[in-house]
């Protein structure tokens, strides 16, 4: 009798994304994205931002996207899936008397029409999503002919492209799903969006500027969700080991020698323009 392989479940998408939602919505994100301000600020100039656009933040987190374009008199609606991210985002631009709308969305299922936004935004968020092609989809489709798709992401080689690398030896992530530095590859993206774009990316950096390491350690260990969530899957060894391994890639990236942090971490910005 012949035995079969059996053949391999899907990847149970919802499953990831929900686990996803409640690792970010762990700790507080925005004490660690209101440091990441100017990447907002530099997007909106990459995609050359007006004042008379409609713009769409996507996976906004805090905010620093949104803020940016609202400081150019846009008229931004900032998006995210963790709504206590968002109440942050919404505090920010009160404080700064923006005129922003903020509403909960799913960046693979957007609530909104085809066309709609002139510029779509996102900053270390929706490179996060479990599924890739279809948040690329929906980027595109909501986006109208001739607009601007902005993307922040980090790259495989950056410091916070190893970090995840580095959680994933403790903590796997699910099988099948990809890792999310590949949106920081321009080849991997122009895959996601197609022949229906024109693409042009340039790599920078962000420094992560902190008092010291340990200093680094207790921001991300106490605020950074993902962090704080694989610190709460391991055992006390295993905390040990992984704190052990971050501490060790801190220092290969810290570039200070006054014992403060200096870590500059690569990432890929994005200009994806949708073909009229």
């Amino acid at each position: 009798m012949n035995v079969q392989t059996p053949i391999a479940a899907a990847v149970d998408l919802a499953t990831v994304k929900g686990r996803q939602q409640i690792a970010w919505g762990s700790g507080d994100y925005a004490v660690v994205g209101t440091t990441l301000q100017i990447v907002g600020e530099t997007l909106c100039e990459a995609v050359d931002l007006r004042s008379n656009h409609r713009v769409l933040d996507v996976a906004a987190g805090n905010g620093n996207a949104t803020l940016a374009a609202a400081r150019r008199f846009a008229e931004v609606v900032s998006t995210d899936y963790v709504g206590a991210l968002l109440e942050r985002g919404k505090e920010r631009a009160q404080a700064e008397r923006l005129n922003v709308t903020f509403q909960e969305a799913d960046a693979e299922a957007l609530p909104f029409g085809d066309a709609t936004f002139d510029v779509v935004l996102s900053t270390f968020g929706v490179m996060f999503t479990p599924n890739q092609q279809q948040a690329a989809a929906e980027l595109l489709r909501v986006c109208r002919p001739g607009g601007k798709i902005g993307l922040a992401n980090w790259t495989p080689d950056s410091f916070i492209g190893q970090l995840f690398k580095t959680i994933g030896k403790y903590v796997p992530p699910a099988p099948g799903v990809k890792s999310p530095a590949l949106w920081g590859s321009e080849g991997h993206l122009a895959g996601l969006f197609g022949p229906a774009v024109t693409l042009a990316s340039t790599g920078r950096h962000f420094t992560f500027r902190y008092r010291s390491p340990t200093h680094w350690m207790d921001v991300f260990t106490t605020y950074y969700g993902p962090v704080v969530k694989a610190f709460a899957a391991l055992d006390s060894d295993g905390r040990k080991a992984l704190e052990a391994d971050i501490r060790a890639l801190l220092d290969t990236f810290n570039d200070a020698t006054d014992g403060t942090l200096v870590a500059p971490s690569e990432y890929l910005e994005v200009v994806v323009t949708k073909k009229s």
